[in-house]
């Protein structure tokens, strides 16, 4: 498999996933092929003046009109040249857009599944500096990729036309340098690769560190992470060092290839001269293409390394992109965008639609990577009004069984139905429209708290928030907070204790006023009198609904009308 991506020229899923490499590559052929024709051209009038000037004699009077369509040549490469960076600027501008563009969405789909680039460091590096690393891609590699291929078999269709035997030695020693390149390549992308590895485990355990600072500090155990960082540290240095040493050796070893080519029609047309089997015009023109025929070449060997990093990481990208998921991961990750957006107007509180009744027949649930179902041969069946609790030790499938019944797992066996109709045939975001789901951990963004509040539903207005506010025990928190429910807190809800943060997360779920309320651990984190006003608050909201809810507190299990104790990894009987 790395022997096939190495192969690669250029990965064709980038022409996929980021259109503007296909107008590029069209536009590099035509300026490619420009540039070659100017190349011919600059040698031909060179030779023209010299053989003028030395081999006739001819004064500058005679030459005027060749060195001006000279001077003119060497403009227009210019031109070229400043053409293709321009054009490669925007076009990579635009492919990075695309590319980072379809790495988050999919990455958002994958969240609840796991993908190979969803830890949020990891993510971060590859979307920022990994996709960065393709500016040299567009502006380096793939210009010269096109001029590779186009500019030696002009040159060598020029001197064969000029010089049969210079042209033979060309075409036999020219696959020398691709060979060597392609030697080159496969160490290059594997240190490139290892290097890329490197930097995404630093940036994802220095931001686990700094999430759980206050706790590491706590134990006193700061000082070893600050070690082990270190280490990290250590060892992308030296993966970049060794990554440099490769590029350094690679550029001599390609130069020398080169040079002794050039050197071998240099020495053939010198010989040729000596004996007059070859005039000076002839000889001088295929002296002077000969170096442009290795040119690209060599700068296509050394420009790889430069790009080398840029596709490690769309290649990274592109597991996350085309990572397979579940349909309804995607209608989730549609719904949750359209549902968090804030609205300017008022809107006014959703219909609560009559209960259905919730079935669960011989589901089973198996997470990618893992060997143990999270769920095996459930059956279960919720009836409407009622509150079930559902409860077991860690690992059991608590929050499993709520994330099916949000339409976030799609089962490996079995079937979800909703008021006798299976879950996958109905319109999921309709079926959404009717829960409220407060997580295990609920996420707060930055923002205030009217804003993560309404994110549960999106326009809502104050008297419903403070009216869910309440319901969550945080009101008296809120109105003392310096500017109310327009306090603005930091990233995932810092201003607040977890208990705050917790009620907040129910509160969220409350101002929905759905028909079916899923809660996952709703009193995680609160002290005795706080949980005791948000179970009063439960048992209250709960009338005409129906609650499934994830617990393992008394006090939240006597809440319930009926309890249904879980097991890990083997099959459950009805309850």
């Amino acid at each position: 498999m790395a022997d096939a991506r190495a192969a690669r020229v250029v990965d064709p899923r980038l022409l996929r996933y980021a259109d503007a490499t296909r107008t590029f590559i069209v536009a590099s052929v035509v300026l490619g092929t420009l540039g070659a024709l100017l190349i011919v051209a600059q040698a031909w009038l060179l030779t023209d003046v010299v053989c003028e000037a030395f081999l006739h004699g001819h004064g500058t009077s005679a030459v005027r009109g060749a060195l001006g369509a000279l001077l003119a040549v060497v403009l227009a490469r210019a031109l070229l040249a400043w053409g293709s960076e321009v054009l490669a600027a925007r076009s990579s501008t635009r492919a990075k857009s695309q590319l980072r563009g379809a790495l988050l969405a999919s990455a958002a789909a994958l969240i609840p599944y796991g993908s190979p680039a969803t830890g949020t460091g990891e993510l971060a590096v590859l979307a920022t500096r990994g996709l960065d690393a393709l500016d040299d891609f567009f502006a380096l590699y793939l210009p010269q990729l096109v001029l590779a291929v186009i500019v030696p078999v002009v040159i060598v269709v020029a001197v064969l036309a000029d010089d049969w035997i210079s042209g033979l030695i060309i075409i036999c020693t020219i696959p020398l340098i691709p060979l060597f390149m392609v030697l080159i390549g496969h160490v290059t992308r594997e240190r490139t690769e290892h290097e890329l590895q490197s930097l995404q485990r630093l940036a994802g355990h220095f931001l686990d560190v700094v999430a759980g600072l206050p706790t590491l500090k706590l134990f006193g155990r700061s000082r070893a992470q600050a070690a082990a960082i270190g280490e990290v540290t250590e060892r992308y240095r030296r993966s970049a060092l060794a990554t440099l040493r490769v590029t350094f050796l690679s550029s001599l070893v390609l130069e020398l290839v080169a040079t002794l080519s050039v050197a071998i029609v240099a020495v053939a047309i010198g010989l040729r001269l000596l004996d007059g089997a070859i005039g000076l015009r002839a000889g001088l023109f295929a002296l002077v293409l000969a170096p442009e025929a290795y040119l690209p070449l060599r700068r296509l060997g050394a420009n790889y390394h430069a790009s080398a990093g840029g596709m490690a990481a769309a290649e990274r990208a592109f597991e996350t992109i085309e990572a397979p998921a579940p349909a309804p991961a995607a209608l989730a990750a549609r719904a949750h965008a359209r549902e968090v957006a804030p609205a300017p107007q008022v809107a006014p509180p959703p219909q609560v639609a009559p209960p259905l009744e919730i079935e669960l027949e011989r589901v089973r649930v198996i997470y990618p990577g893992r060997p143990v179902p999270a769920l095996q041969d459930l059956t279960l069946a919720v009836r409407p009004g009622e509150v079930l609790a559902l409860a077991g030790p860690s690992g059991c499938g608590k929050s499993t069984v709520i994330s099916l019944l949000l339409g976030l797992v799609a089962p490996a066996r079995g079937t979800v139905r909703v008021g006798g109709a299976p879950l996958e045939g109905l319109d999921i975001e309709e079926w959404r429209r009717q829960l409220a789901w407060m997580p295990q951990q609920p996420f707060l963004f930055r923002g205030s708290i009217l804003e993560n509040v309404r994110a549960g539903r999106g326009g809502a207005g104050e008297a419903a928030v403070l009216a869910a506010l309440e319901g969550a025990g945080l009101l008296d928190v809120v109105r003392a907070l310096p500017h109310g429910l327009h306090t603005e807190l930091g990233e995932r809800g810092a201003g607040l204790s977890a208990g705050e943060r917790q009620r907040l997360g129910l509160a969220r779920a409350l101002v929905r006023d759905a028909s079916v309320l899923l809660l996952d651990e709703p009193t995680a984190n609160l002290d005795g009198a706080t949980e005791r006003g948000v179970i009063d608050t439960i048992a209250r909201v709960s009338k005409g609904r129906t609650v499934v809810l994830a617990a393992h507190r008394p006090a939240l299990l006597a809440l319930a009308d009926r309890v249904v104790h879980l097991a890990p990894g083997r099959a459950v009987p009805t309850a």
